[in-house]
């Protein structure tokens, strides 16, 4: 290095110095690569002329920031009008195939007077027990199916079918567990208070048993997009119950269970085959172990709190309506079919919000993955603007498909009523109650659908816990509401404690939206 001269000797050193680290963050992490190579102020200062170490990194650190080499993004791939088009159909029909199971159901019951698992003309007693069996099946599997769609998606989408078929079976195997559990402890408290009739009891946790069954397996439809599979099997349950009702001539509820338990067999036979046939993509190879259960469970614990809560907020002002007090109750509490034919009219109203959410969602991340590779390092105020006004935008959207949506489901609901008095002489709808609960349910519906869409809004930037912050609130007001108001005034009061709570969730969604947005480029990061 002697024989070089300056420039040379210090050319050469800073190859040397970025052979150990390509890249210093700053003149003191020089000055202390320097230390370790051996050069002190007086070594320096003979070869450099330099006063000392300091000196001569900071000199180091100008030649390494006019290396850096600034190159731009490659440009994002331009999608035509048709290919949007397309995606946003394909996303606004997944949007809605959600919603085809309920549409047959109803369907089957305007029709046949029968779906999978109701009948028109059952007792009270009876629809009480089968609907506290549905009830409760969705409480208790509302947790599993998004564990399930959270784990399984994460494997699923990076090729891992081998790791997300066992995790679903996983979580599979405890929500049967968990359901023989919760028979077992609701078996005791029955025996112990004999809040139900053996007989009734039995078919309740019948219903509740076979249920859980099939809705853990939807989950596994949903997660490898076979949606169209389990609408189809919804349609082979009410034809089975069709068969054996009308034809063979068996009691309803005997065709009812046999047709569920051929649903859920069917159901997981399926998912094990889609599996399979998913697991024929992947490379073969050495499978990796999933993670220890306690990072599992940590995962994906604010995803099952949500689940549960979810179902919860949808049934609680059911409970509190059947269990206010009335002249007539034989059990602690009473199916009332004035309250939950309002509300079962109203839920379709959900049908066309869900589709175009789906359809918001995915544009929204589309645009996010391409709008990544168009924003420098210092635009994140810039990017992060741009995308609270689209939220904006789309939330606009969204609140008009809703609006849209409510007066078609009124129309329709007012049109079948019609039709079907014209063809059975008694009208679907028929009390002041019923059509007070459906306009309230359909208003709190709509609301509703906003808050949704801000919940999967939020679950696709991994922020699940601001789902929570925003559902808990809603959750407690409409138990506390419901509650209440079902015992000062009348039993159908307590569809207020749906209203109050979908208007808090989707506030509160709303607000935790606006603060992601406003903090976009953060968020971004944190969920990669």
């Amino acid at each position: 290095m002697k024989h070089m001269g300056r420039q040379e000797r210090i050319d050469a050193l800073l190859e040397e110095l970025l052979e150990r680290n390509i890249s210093p963050q700053d003149r003191f992490e020089i000055a202390a690569l320097l230390e370790t190579m051996g050069w002190n102020d007086r070594r320096v200062a003979e070869t450099f002329g330099v006063e000392g170490v300091f000196d001569l990194a900071e000199e180091l650190w100008e030649m390494v920031q006019q290396k850096i080499v600034y190159a731009g993004f490659a440009k994002p791939e331009e999608r035509t009008k048709l290919q949007l088009t397309m995606e946003m159909l394909r996303s606004f029909l997944r949007g809605l195939l959600f919603a085809l199971p309920m549409a047959i159901s109803v369907e089957s019951m305007l029709v046949l007077k029968f779906s999978l698992w109701s009948y028109e003309y059952l007792s009270v007693d009876l629809a009480t027990v089968i609907a506290l069996g549905t009830i409760l099946s969705f409480l208790v599997v509302g947790g599993f199916t998004q564990a399930i769609a959270r784990r399984g998606f994460f494997y699923l989408f990076q090729g891992y079918y081998n790791m997300g078929r066992r995790i679903t079976f996983y979580f599979i195997r405890i929500g049967y567990l968990v359901c023989a559990l919760i028979g077992i402890v609701a078996y005791v408290i029955n025996l112990v208070f004999n809040l139900l009739p053996y007989d009734l009891f039995l078919l309740l946790v019948l219903y509740f048993t076979f249920l859980t069954s099939i809705w853990l397996s939807v989950t596994v439809m949903y997660i490898l997009r076979r949606e169209m599979t389990f609408s189809g099997l919804i349609a082979l349950g009410i034809l089975i119950v069709y068969i054996l009702f009308q034809w063979v001539g068996w009691d309803i509820l005997v065709a009812q269970l046999i047709s569920i338990v051929i649903v859920a067999i069917c159901g997981m036979i399926l998912a094990i085959y889609f599996f399979k046939q998913q697991e024929k993509k992947e490379e073969k190879g050495i499978a990796p172990k999933l993670p220890r259960l306690s990072i599992i469970v940590y995962s994906i614990m604010p995803y099952f709190t949500y689940g549960f809560l979810y179902f919860l907020f949808l049934y609680i002002d059911r409970i509190m309506a059947w269990s206010a007090n009335s002249e007539f109750m034989p059990y602690f509490i009473w199916f009332r079919g004035e309250y939950e034919l309002g509300l079962d009219f109203a839920l379709i109203v959900l049908m066309l919000p869900l589709g175009v959410s789906e359809v918001v969602v995915n544009r929204i991340m589309l645009d996010l993955e391409a709008s990544q590779k168009g924003y420098w390092g210092f635009e994140t105020e810039k990017l992060n603007k741009h995308f609270l006004s689209l939220y904006h935008k789309w939330l606009g959207v969204t609140g008009i498909s809703s609006l849209i949506s409510g007066v078609l489901v009124i129309f329709v609901v007012f049109f079948l009523n019609d039709t079907y008095y014209a063809h059975s002489g008694k009208y679907l709808m028929s009390t002041p109650k019923t059509y007070f609960v459906f306009y309230v349910a359909v208003v709190s519906y709509l609301i509703m659908a906003m808050g949704l869409m801000n919940a999967v809004i939020l679950f696709s930037i991994s922020q699940p816990n601001l789902v929570n912050k925003a559902i808990v609130p809603a959750v407690f007001a409409n138990v506390v509401l419901s509650f209440l108001l079902s015992r000062w005034g009348d039993f159908s009061w307590a569809v207020f404690g749906l209203l109050i709570g979908a208007c808090l969730f989707s506030f509160l969604s709303y607000r935790q939206v606006r603060h992601l947005m406003k903090h976009l480029d953060y968020y971004v990061y944190a969920a990669s």
